[in-house]
């Protein structure tokens, strides 16, 4: 356009020009020549830019089809997933890369799918099948809601009696929640953090197991972290096979750091625990210990035999119990009894002492 006004004005100066002199002889057509011919040059260039842009624009439309087509097409792909997911509390990058850890298989184009749908909610939700299209697995985890019911695992409680009580309760084979455990925990006992749980209804095996041990980790790593400033899972456990004898024997949370310094204070002399407490481990949680079992058990756990701890935790313990294990009382006491007046335990610190206070209970 400025090339355009720029002959224009030249040709009018140089009519204003011509008029003046005598040699002003053009005809009105040979004045209008020039002009004519910006007029055709400019006509030509716009219709060859008017080309190029609309061999542009349809380059981009094809180019737009062919990724709408690919995108429609991943989208629309199957994917293989659990009837229950479990998404994390945090932004929409993090739930993806925990479905990415479960074998889940999502890419960035995931990511901007679910951000473009909503924030799904966290905890366990039910999706309800487990073979979707990508859009459809994505589209549930926004809309999908968790039908919960609440198990219990109280302190104190072995693994065994604990999944017991559950696969009753929620319909599952014990048998099956047994082999996963043993499969999913890198110890026999004292995995698992009591408390109340809400699990999602129809939650299989195998994934009720992940939930109960992921969850009971990060409770112990941040107790762990408050205790220590870290988590060492291996000095932890020793911790909890001192704490899991502690709640065997202690009659509330105030003995707890008493009865630890008990289990110290033998350790420290090389004297015999002889607690029976340890002998309820498993099946027999809820066992009475009697004399002829104190004889015939031969096991790590029968600390009447054997000096030292058990090898292994006899049940899952509370935080207080774990407390106690790592910050126990001051004292000298080595022996204590139950007061059958009260439940609670009388403690002494030599065996004269405990034997008057086994008499007086008579």
């Amino acid at each position: 356009m400025l090339i355009f006004f720029a002959l224009i004005i030249s040709l009018l100066s140089n009519f204003i020009y011509n008029s003046c002199t005598e040699n002003f002889l053009l005809s009105k057509e040979d004045m209008l020549k020039p002009i004519l011919s910006v007029i055709k040059g400019i006509i030509k260039t716009m219709k060859n830019t008017m080309l190029r842009y609309m061999s542009f624009f349809f380059i981009l439309v094809e180019v737009l089809l062919i990724l709408m087509i690919g995108l429609f097409y991943y989208l629309l792909m199957p994917i293989k997933t659990s009837s229950v997911v479990y998404l994390p509390q945090g932004s929409v990058s993090k739930i993806i890369a925990d479905l990415n850890t479960n074998n889940n298989k999502m890419s960035k184009i995931d990511e901007l799918t679910l951000r473009l749908l909503g924030h799904p909610q966290a905890g366990w939700i039910n999706i309800g099948k487990e073979n979707l299209s990508k859009i459809d697995f994505l589209y549930k985890l926004t809309v999908a809601k968790a039908a919960l019911e609440s198990i219990t695992l109280i302190p104190g409680e072995t693994t065994v009696v604990f999944l017991d009580q559950i696969s009753k309760q929620l319909n599952l084979s014990k048998e099956k929640l047994l082999s996963e455990y043993e499969k999913q925990a890198r110890y026999k006992e004292g995995m698992l953090y009591p408390e109340t749980y809400k699990i999602p209804k129809g939650i299989n095996e195998e994934l009720l197991i992940k939930l109960l041990l992921q969850h009971s980790q990060n409770a112990f790593k941040t107790a762990s972290t408050k205790f220590f400033g870290d988590y060492n899972e291996k000095k932890w456990h020793d911790y909890v096979i001192i704490a899991s004898v502690i709640q065997k024997e202690a009659a509330n949370n105030e003995e707890m750091p008493i009865v630890a310094s008990v289990i110290y204070n033998r350790l420290r002399i090389g004297m015999k625990l002889q607690m029976d407490g340890t002998l309820n481990y498993g099946e027999y949680s809820h066992t009475k210990i009697t004399p002829q079992r104190i004889r015939e058990d031969e096991s790590s756990y029968n600390t009447y035999k054997h000096e030292g701890l058990p090898a292994e935790a006899v049940c899952n313990v509370s935080l207080n119990a774990i407390k106690a294990a790592i910050f126990p009382a001051k004292s000298d006491y080595l022996y204590f009894m139950r007061d059958k007046s009260t439940g609670q335990h009388i403690f002494t610190t030599n065996i004269n002492d405990h034997n008057k206070a086994v008499a007086a209970q008579r």
